[in-house]
């Protein structure tokens, strides 16, 4: 049951050279307390449900519009999920808000293939930085199209 996935993740705790393989909880909880402080001011992240989630896996994310952009003015809400290899695997992540961008389907979900951030996904990187890629993306100029009215999928 969930105890003993519990128990299992803080077992796991090994280490390969001198990088430290840290539980996914404790890894989680970092994130989590990362995301509370803020950081960047463009995107932001927390628990959809800190009280009823133990496992940490579903969480909301806000990228807010670059300026000068077709995006700029706009606040976007995505769910990300931290499956049970997390952070060995990416999350998977999907946008609430209606957005046109290449690596969005028209569902709203991120296809991992396309952007980079996710295709090439290593243990070090963490939901801040697929907002942050996400931010960047929508900044270049090859992201400049027409984006549909404000609405969620």
């Amino acid at each position: 049951g969930e105890e003993s996935r519990l128990a299992l993740a803080h077992d796991t705790m090994a280490s390969s050279g001198d990088n430290v393989i840290v539980p996914r909880n404790f890894r989680l909880l970092e994130e989590l307390e990362r995301g509370e402080k803020g950081s960047s001011g463009v995107v932001s992240f927390g628990l959809e449900d800190l009280d009823n989630d133990s496992l940490m896996v579903n969480w909301r994310g806000t990228i807010f519009g670059p300026a000068n952009s077709p995006f700029a003015d706009r606040i976007y809400s995505l769910e990300i999920t931290c499956g049970d290899s997390y952070p060995h695997a990416p999350p998977l992540v999907r946008f609430k808000t209606k957005i046109v961008l290449p690596c969005v389907n028209d569902r709203g979900v991120v296809d991992p293939r396309s952007l980079p951030v996710l295709a090439n996904w290593g243990y070090s990187m963490t939901i801040e930085t697929v907002l942050q890629a996400l931010y960047n993306l929508m900044s270049q100029p090859s992201a400049r199209r027409a984006q549909p009215e404000d609405s969620e999928y």
